[in-house]
């Protein structure tokens, strides 16, 4: 024991007498652990961010959406789904209520929007009534999209906060007329703010009563929905999930073992994909900047190797005075071990205030978090690498002979 707490003042006192050198020799593993925290600390404030948000999207709320594979798009192919399939859920799948077919009459991107001299380009969606509930969409001002809308066609309309700010509406912009793909529609509400996610606003947008939007898109029969629902009993969701799986694949005719062409998928599970995309990243991202670890390690080893050689001598008059082997060997590992470990604490530190600092410098991206994991990960991957790369070194001093030692000038 008393060997164990000599050989840490001995590394101790000769990092603070070498204190210049023992900085530039733990720059390497400072700038690999400061790479890596800071990488890990951006990735996952980014992930906390969208856990977030999906959380407020509801546990029980479905959405079921065409999907293309790659090698059908790159042929021009494209699924769709179409209101017969819509009907197809209304009409044969129990236990669900707030089913809304939506889709963008003026395509994906939407399309011009002005008011008063201004215009701007925006996302244009049309919904039914039902849309408010399964959406969590709820108006700060005015009201939603009534049924009686959707069935008299009225060219109403519902924006979001931030469409009202670009194009300079009132604070309440209820009542207001705006010109959007060329028709004039009636403002009847706003929705409450719901922020940005990845610097891309979710309130700029307008809501248009369905059948306006399939009056505009032409052809009702070629439209490309989606649908949103919600499950009555949240413990009855992967049985409706498995349901709608199989009431559509019989509906598109799809054979057994052909893969599906749509996706069904829950809030929960749209956080759980993302969550699974945001660890591979941490992963391979973490993993490559980490490889400057051991550019740092290889650096401590070198300069380990060169202090064994300057201090030969001082080996040599300890093994005279009774130091043993594992004394010697004990005291250079520690101090290599040492090094390594305050430059991972250094790094942690200075990564850290990078990640926060590249996060703010971001617009409206998330606060940089550095988990409790990456923590340890970094402070145990610097003691390892200290532990690993200090071997050769204190082997080497321990190997001195006493009187080749004390002989070295």
């Amino acid at each position: 024991m008393f060997s164990i707490i000599e050989s840490f003042r001995s590394a101790l006192q000769s990092i603070r007498a070498h204190s210049f050198r023992s900085f530039l020799t733990s720059l390497g593993i400072i700038i690999g652990v400061a790479s890596v925290i800071a990488v890990v600390s951006i990735i996952q404030g980014l992930s906390a961010s969208i856990s977030n948000e999906f959380k407020g999207l509801g546990a029980n709320s479905l959405t079921v959406r065409a999907t293309t594979p790659f090698e059908e798009e790159m042929q021009g192919k494209r699924n769709v789904l179409t209101l017969n399939d819509y009907d197809l859920i209304v009409t044969h799948l129990d236990d669900i209520s707030n089913v809304s077919p939506a889709f963008g009459p003026f395509g994906d991107f939407g399309t011009t929007v002005r008011h008063a001299g201004k215009s701007t380009f925006t996302q244009v969606t049309a919904v039914t009534a039902a849309y408010q509930e399964a959406s969590q969409s709820f108006p700060q001002y005015g009201r939603f999209i009534r049924n009686s809308d959707d069935q008299s066609r009225r060219k109403v309309c519902v924006i979001g906060p931030k469409l009202r700010d670009k194009l300079q509406l009132p604070e309440n912009p209820v009542g207001k007329f705006i010109e959007i793909g060329g028709e004039w529609f009636k403002v009847i509400g706003m929705n409450e703010a719901q922020g940005e996610t990845f610097g891309f606003s979710k309130d700029d947008y307008v809501l248009i009563p369905f059948m306006v939007g399939s009056a505009i898109a032409g052809n009702r029969n070629k439209l490309d929905i989606f649908i949103s629902f919600t499950v009555n009993d949240i413990d009855q969701l992967e049985a409706v999930q498995g349901r709608l799986t199989g009431l559509l694949r019989t509906a598109h005719k799809l054979k057994p073992g052909q893969k599906s062409d749509f996706k069904v998928q829950t809030a929960a599970q749209l956080g759980e994909t993302f969550e699974k995309i945001i660890a591979m990243m941490t992963l391979v991202l973490g993993g490559i900047v980490s490889i400057s670890l051991l550019v740092g390690g290889i650096g401590i080893m070198n300069i380990m190797l060169v202090s064994v050689t300057e201090r030969t001598r001082e080996i040599g008059i300890c093994k005279a005075l009774g130091a043993q082997r594992h004394h010697i060997l004990l005291q250079f590992l520690i101090e290599a071990t040492m090094l390594s470990l305050l430059g991972g604490l250094v790094g942690l530190g200075l990564g850290y205030l990078l990640g926060m600092g590249a996060a703010k410098m971001i617009p409206n991206f998330p606060d940089a978090f550095v988990p409790w994991w990456a923590i340890m990960m970094a402070l145990g991957f610097s003691s390892a690498v200290g532990i690993l790369f200090g071997i050769m070194p204190a082997a080497k001093a321990a190997n001195l002979n006493p009187i080749d030692a004390l002989r070295y000038e």
